[in-house]
């Protein structure tokens, strides 16, 4: 295609469209064109930033996050400028869906475009839509189906006397941020909503002054036990938008609006993330807390992967960490300065089980003692309420309450510098941990810094070597001839999680990659042509069956009564079970020695 087709193919679609006929005759004289084979990857996903704005002229391309197809872009539609003005790693992997011929628009020339008011819109408002897109593929989860009543009870019921004012009783109820009240009259009990409010008072029909017993209507009442999907049904015979849910000795114990009932948000494992955020004081997050066990089993009785199983519990930690952080701040004053709450480890790959260790950092702006002081109160504050939520923090406490673990942003730069150029032995495992992080909350944009230094990790052989020699440091529990091990137990996170998570850090960082997630870092060496399909999918394998027996192990645990592990026996497994496991550390093996290249004793 040649210049002239080239620009009058633009035109045709935004953000071209909008600029007269010399501009995008500037613009086509400017790109060039390139074909993409079927499958073919354009852009990685945490990879290297794009250089180009890319524009699909034939064929189509598909947006991958995390493993799933979020998008499909088509003829005339662009793609790769929030990283080319950024300067930040793709959001997305961009593949071709077909053999596809794509426009490449140079920065300089994608810059003039985006400068005219056309340009600048269209970027507002696609760069909203992918954000949609990422948060939706995060986020969504299969319903877990039909589930009782009493499980999507958040807080108790509030309660006021019948003689209080209609004032009083809205008053209440704006101050508990609840949609309704409750009045006891001896057996009876009554119910004030919002939509009662609105129609008879805020309509004129009612003085606020007058006692609330003049408005409230019979609460309908169901049992704990009735499934939440019969109770729509019972609210809607009743023609009202509340019910209250009561014992056999007619207590109540909570009260459930519509939005509670038919909302996919309060029957996923949402509904918990909703009752953290919205917990008043550290005890009702505790309380709140206590639901992360059953909503654990319920996924998994409800056949969530186990990849799955563990997003939503590493959401869930986000929460309550972000919480926490939100009440100690409440309670001791705003911050002095900008910050940035750091998950490390397996909750910053969203790899988290109930047999996970807590392990997180602090990064803020400014220095000095008072800065430090402040935020040393808030990291005691948020680690220890996630104990008393029922998380073990990090036998070696890398947590954010340990000085070593809260820094300035600019020594965390400094931190991850020297990690790469004098990786000693106390840097490595400072690598280990912290080259696995995600920010959960905070406005300080510490992570940019952080991963530039982190693409740079290829060009270190030290370091490297030295990675690799951690990759190799914890053997798979096989004994002769590549048999499981004979004992009393095997442990699968340090002999089958933590290795194919070391491995898949190693592919990654060696290749510039900086995405966290094992499974997603592998699928990304792979696709970059850094480990061969063969070992990359079998250690996928490997990781997806070793934390679906690990979150097994763990719910067989809970319902014997006992604290979970990672330890399981050979022997308590089925015949299939256990040569999948096999299978799994024979992958982990093959995949250790591999690296021979870089630490040729000792494998």
């Amino acid at each position: 295609m040649n210049t002239a087709a080239r620009a009058e193919f633009l035109g045709r679609f935004a953000p071209f469209e909008g600029l007269d006929p010399a501009g995008r005759e500037a613009i086509a004289a400017t790109a060039r064109e390139r074909g993409y084979e079927h499958g073919e990857t354009i852009l990685l996903e945490d990879g290297t930033p794009s250089e180009h704005l890319f524009v699909v002229r034939e064929g189509s391309v598909e947006l991958v996050h995390q493993g799933e197809v979020v998008d499909v872009l088509g003829p005339g539609e662009s793609f790769g400028h929030p990283s080319l003005l950024s300067g930040l790693a793709p959001a997305f992997t961009v593949r071709a869906r077909e053999r596809s011929v794509c426009i490449l628009v140079p920065r300089d020339a994608a810059l003039a475009v985006f400068t005219e008011p056309a340009g600048a819109g269209y970027l507002a408002a696609s760069l909203r839509h992918r954000m949609v897109q990422a948060g939706h593929v995060v986020h969504a989860l299969p319903e877990l189906g039909t589930i009782s009543v009493a499980e999507l009870i958040g807080r108790p019921a509030v309660f006021c006397e019948g003689s209080v004012t209609i004032q009083r009783a809205a008053r209440l109820m704006t101050d508990n941020d609840t949609s309704a009240i409750l009045v006891r009259d001896g057996a009876n009990l009554s119910i004030l909503t919002d939509a009662v409010l609105r129609e008879r008072v805020v309509a004129g029909e009612m003085s606020a002054g007058s006692p609330v017993s003049l408005i409230v209507r019979p609460a309908v009442q169901v049992g704990p036990e009735r499934i939440a999907v019969d109770a729509v049904v019972e609210m809607l015979d009743a023609g009202t938008d509340h019910i209250v849910v009561v014992d056999d000795a007619k207590q109540v114990l909570g009260v459930l609006s519509a939005t509670d009932l038919a909302g996919l948000e309060t029957r996923s494992p949402f509904a918990l993330r909703h009752a953290i955020l919205r917990a008043r004081d550290e005890d009702e997050l505790v309380a709140a807390s206590q639901r992360l066990r059953p909503l654990f089993l319920a996924l998994l009785d409800a056949g969530i992967g186990p990849l799955d199983v563990g997003r939503v519990l590493s959401l869930q930690v986000d929460s309550l960490a972000a919480r926490l952080v939100e009440l100690s701040i409440a309670a001791h004053g705003p911050a002095p300065t900008a910050w940035a709450w750091l998950a490390l480890g397996s909750t910053a790959r969203r790899e988290l089980t109930l047999g996970s260790d807590q392990e997180n950092a602090l990064a803020y702006d400014g220095e000095g003692d008072e800065v430090d002081a402040y935020f040393a109160g808030l990291a005691g504050d948020v680690t220890r309420g996630l104990v008393r939520c029922g998380f073990e923090l990090d036998p070696n406490d890398v947590v954010a309450s340990n000085e070593l673990w809260r820094l300035p942003a600019r020594r965390w730069v400094e931190v991850f510098r020297e990690c790469l150029e004098t990786p000693d032995r106390s840097h490595l495992i400072r690598a280990n941990v912290a080259f696995d992080f995600r920010q959960v909350a905070g406005s300080l944009e510490v992570a940019p810094q952080l991963t530039a230094v982190l693409r740079g990790a290829k060009d270190h052989p030290d370091l490297l070597r030295r990675l690799a020699r951690s990759a190799t440091d914890f053997k798979p529990p096989l004994g002769f001839r590549g048999s499981l091990s004979n004992g009393k137990g095997l442990d699968l996170k340090k002999g089958g999680t933590i290795p194919i998570a070391n491995l898949a850090r190693f592919f990654a960082l060696s290749n510039g990659i900086t995405i966290s997630g094992t499974t997603a870092r592998l699928e990304a060496v792979e696709a970059a042509g850094a480990l061969d399909s063969e070992t990359a999918s079998a250690l996928r394998e490997a990781f997806e069956i070793l934390m679906r027996i690990r979150l097994d192990n763990h719910a067989a645990q809970l319902e014997a009564g006992v604290e979970p592990t990672n330890v399981v026996a050979p022997a308590s497994l089925p015949p299939l079970t256990r040569a999948q496991l096999r299978e799994a550390f024979r992958a982990i093996a093959h995949a250790q020695k591999l690296l021979s290249v870089y630490v040729p004793l000792g494998i």
